[in-house]
This record gives C-alpha cells, structure tokens and sequence, in this order.
C-alpha cells in the first residue's frame, strides 16, 4: 500500500510478516467504535475512502503493504497482484495488473487506506469460491425478521425462533469459560449451511484459529478454500491507531466478501485501548455502527466485569448490541462448580430467562436446556 502517510501501514505489516510461508498469511487491522446509548441509530453508508467506486488506489513497490511480504497473500497463494492494481472501479479484481497508486484516491486523513491491496485480496480470494416451549418461555413473538440459529445444541432451542438476521450479539465470560469456542462454533454452523463467514482476532494468530477449529473436526482449513472462510488476526494497538481506516473500509470489504457471519474475538481489548471512558464509548459505538452498516450478523467475545459476571469489563457493549450471553461460573453451597449460560436480552425475540448448564467438549458446547444448574 502507498500513499502519503504510510504511517497506518507499518504495524500491518510487522503484524503480518510472521505468518506461515506457504500461505503468507498476515495479520490485518481491525477497528472497535462506541456509543453510550443501546438505541444505538441506524448506521449510513459510507461513500468514501480507499475503498470509493473512483478510487485507483494500488499498491507500489515501496513494501509498505504488510501483506505484501514475499508478493503474496494471505488468502491466495497463487496470486501476486493487488486487488487494487487496475486502478478501476473494482478494486477487488484478481485480473488486473500491477500499477502505481494515486494517493489521492486514499482515506480522509490524506493517508494509504488500512485494508488496501491484500487485505482487500484476503476477502476477494476467500470468497473467489465455488425446543422445547416450556414455562420459562414467553408467548412467540411476530416478527417478519429472517433468524438464524447460533448453532449450539440446546441453547437454541432457548431461542423461539433464533436470532434476527443480521443482529448484533456479544458473548461475555471470564476465562475458560468457552467464550472463543462459543463464537467458533456460532461460524460453523453458518458454513456448515453454505454461508460465508469472518473471524476477526485481535487474541490469537491465523494458525491457533485453525487449530482449535481443527481439533473438533470443524474443518476451517477446507472452508478457506472453499472460499467460504477469512480468518484476519489484528493487532489491537496498532488497529486501535487506525480506526478511522478499519471502520471506513471494512464494512466494504466485508460487503465485497458476502459474509452472514462475522465473529470479532475480543472486543474488550478494544475496549482497554482507551484510558478515557468518553472516548472509550464514542469508539466503540461507532465501530458496533459501521458492522451494522456492513449488514452481517455478528458476533462480539468480550471479557466479564472482575467484580460483576453479568457485565462486560467496561460496561458498554452490552447495552450497544440486540443480544447478550452471560457464561459464567456457579458455584453451590457444597463447593461443586459448574458452566451456565444465561440469556440476558434478545431484542425481537423471546427466549428463555432461565440458567442452563453446559458443557464444552471435544464436539464443542453443548446446553443442557432440560438440566437445572443444581
């Protein structure tokens, strides 16, 4: 990626430079934004920055591009080119020629955009492919919203329903509590079922990602390509210095993709780039903005309060997002010790209000909607 301020690029590079070499895999920055209120407004479309119909922004020669290490991409290994090369109104075409690129053509700030060229190419080629309705529930609720179901045996049957399309839902534990299988397994269900699917890490490298899924049979490597699947791991330092980049572009590319799904693990360290709760709030309303503009069903990891299981560590996300899971630790009067989920709110929907135990096995979790915590 070139431009005039390359200064948003270097950390996507050195994020990226130690991903395996057959693929070339490099980490990509993501962005968290914020607002203080649930009823957050409905996102507008973006109409500029690098990724603009107009733009000819591609990538030159100065190796400013982090994914462009060794000419590859993280997603394509055959292909040397960047998606912005032609300089036209595609800027995710694979057929097109290398070429210099127009600064001006760049984000707002003046500067190259966060997620040109392979990035960009890490979407176009991943996407280049071929209950029990008992007391605890409430009346169905009507609605003409399209649902998808979260893909986790018995908690959907918690749902009447499922989830609405295109949601936005957060998932809050504290550790060992499954948090990364839940949104793990939240992804499989949609690929099992032909959707395409995102996960963004800002925790862990593109191979960790790979190994969890490959140790419950959930097959991500086939799924990659397949073209169904991108996995991106950010740095949240760097990305966090790059927001207004990341949330310009990426509901673009995550549009370009064609994603249903979309899994941002963790929003929390997002969350603690910001010493300043105003700021903090702004940010991360404004990122939950940006992937509903996207119109992906997504999914936000976020850690408990230490002093409160029931709330995030910074207390916003869960009052910027249309569904909250509680998982969390229970304990009994003799000592025993057990996993619970609990439903904390559904907008659109009617779910149980009741705490269900689960378990995380070598399949995944598993909810036992019929059990009682005790």
């Amino acid at each position: 990626m070139s431009g005039d301020d390359g200064s948003d690029d270097d950390w996507f590079e050195s994020a990226l430079d130690d991903e395996d070499g057959d693929s070339e895999q490099t980490d990509t920055d993501d962005t968290s934004a914020t607002q203080p209120e649930s009823d957050a407004e409905e996102p507008t479309s973006a109409d500029t920055g690098p990724f603009a119909a107009d733009s000819d922004e591609s990538d030159s020669s100065g190796g400013d591009s982090p994914f462009d290490d060794d000419g590859g991409t993280p997603f394509n290994e055959e292909s040397d080119s960047s998606p912005f090369d032609d300089g036209g109104d595609d800027p995710f075409s694979s057929e097109s020629g290398a070429s210099d690129t127009d600064a001006g053509s760049s984000g707002d700030d003046g500067g190259g955009g966060l997620f040109d060229d392979d990035f960009a190419t890490a979407f176009e080629s991943a996407g280049s492919g071929d209950g029990d309705s008992g007391s605890d529930f409430e009346e169905e609720f009507e609605s003409d919203i399209p649902r998808v179901d979260i893909g986790i045996e018995g908690l959907d049957q918690m749902i009447q329903g499922g989830i609405p399309q295109r949601h936005l839902i957060v998932t809050i534990g504290s550790a060992g509590t499954g948090k990364t299988t839940f949104g793990l397994q939240f992804l499989h269900h949609g690929l099992r079922n032909g959707e395409n699917a995102v996960f963004l890490t800002l925790e862990q490298s593109h191979d960790a990602i790979l190994d969890t899924a490959s140790e419950r049979g959930w097959g991500f490597e086939e799924y990659e390509e397949q073209g169904q699947l991108a996995i991106v791991d950010l740095d949240p330092v760097e990305m966090a210095n790059s927001l207004d980049n990341i949330r310009g572009e990426l509901p673009a590319l995550i549009e370009k993709f064609g994603a249903d799904r979309l899994v941002l693990d963790s929003v929390s360290l997002l969350e603690m780039m910001y010493d300043d709760q105003s700021r903090r709030r702004t940010e991360v309303f404004d990122f939950t903005r940006s992937l509903k503009q996207a119109g992906v069903t997504t999914m936000l990891v976020s850690e408990a309060s230490e002093n409160n299981p029931f709330a995030s560590r910074h207390g916003i996300i869960e009052y910027l997002t249309d569904a909250v899971f509680i998982l969390q630790y229970v304990r009994s009067d003799t000592g025993e010790t057990r996993l619970a989920v609990e439903i904390q709110k559904i907008r659109n929907a009617n779910h149980s209000r009741e705490t269900k135990p689960y378990e995380i096995t070598n399949d995944g979790i598993s909810v036992y909607q019929q059990a009682n915590i005790f």
